[in-house]
């Protein structure tokens, strides 16, 4: 099962960790549920036009599913945050 054929299983309420949302460098054809870098994932989360993650303990960040799906849906509007 592909990350992102995985990633559409989820119910909103999960949690998804970084590896989980981008592609892998190594694996550049591997699916994944968003197109950009883990360097930019990180700029869109402090430019405010990416939700941010929940600090679920100590060196362990993770996003919920709803709102990444809440903002692919924005994405494919043409609304920008």
């Amino acid at each position: 099962m592909t990350q992102a054929s995985s990633f559409d299983l989820l119910p909103d309420s999960a949690f998804v960790r970084k590896a989980q949302l981008i592609r892998n460098s190594k694996q550049p054809d591997s699916a994944a549920p968003l197109p950009f870098s883990a360097k930019t994932l990180h700029r869109k989360v402090r430019a405010g036009t990416f939700p941010a993650p929940c600090k679920l303990s100590k060196g362990v960040k993770a996003w919920k599913v709803g709102d990444v799906r809440s903002w692919m849906e924005m994405q494919s509007r043409g609304v920008n945050e």
